[in-house]
């Protein structure tokens, strides 16, 4: 089921979210369903507080190629266990930041550990978009998002443009 997508500002994005403590049935669920809403937006990734739900839990899928196959994954209490000295920087965007891009600056390489959806501990390293992604989307479980990294000025217009969207928006 796809899921309404909040957009900032909203509190909810700027929560540190709790882990989850038991991949439960609902758990799952919610994984399926930022998958679907990810899929439909469309976005290579959507952490579990961007659709109002504060829990450890990030879905991506970076796979951009024509005709390559989709790699969706599903991180429950994902954690960067390394990350390289050498960064990269991409122009990020955000499904909670509409049509709003900057340069951000990240290691260019990480290792993760999360739990999957049976419970199981996975590891594995990311370099290039996944790294930036996975890192950008892990920021939104600690309450950050991709425009705390700009300037005091270029995010104040950036937060200006989306509360005239919401409230846009809430008239239609």
């Amino acid at each position: 089921m796809k899921r309404p997508i909040l957009i900032h500002p909203d509190p909810r994005l700027k929560k540190v979210c709790p882990p989850v403590s038991e991949v439960t049935d609902e758990v799952r669920a919610l994984a399926d369903d930022m998958l679907e809403t990810m899929y439909d937006a469309p976005g290579i990734g959507l952490a579990a507080p961007q659709v109002g739900v504060l829990t450890r839990l990030i879905v991506l899928d970076c796979v951009k190629e024509e005709g390559e196959a989709p790699r969706p994954i599903v991180m429950i209490n994902p954690e960067v266990v390394a990350a390289s000295d050498e960064v990269n920087t991409y122009e990020e965007g955000c499904l909670s930041i509409p049509d709003q891009y900057a340069e951000v600056t990240r290691p260019a390489e990480v290792e993760l550990r999360w739990t999957d959806v049976d419970g199981h501990e996975r590891r594995e390293g990311f370099g290039g978009l996944w790294a930036t992604c996975v890192q950008h989307e892990i920021d939104h479980l600690n309450g950050k998002l991709f425009i705390d990294y700009l300037g005091a000025m270029r995010r104040q217009m950036i937060t200006r443009r989306m509360v005239k969207l919401k409230r846009e928006k809430a008239r239609a």
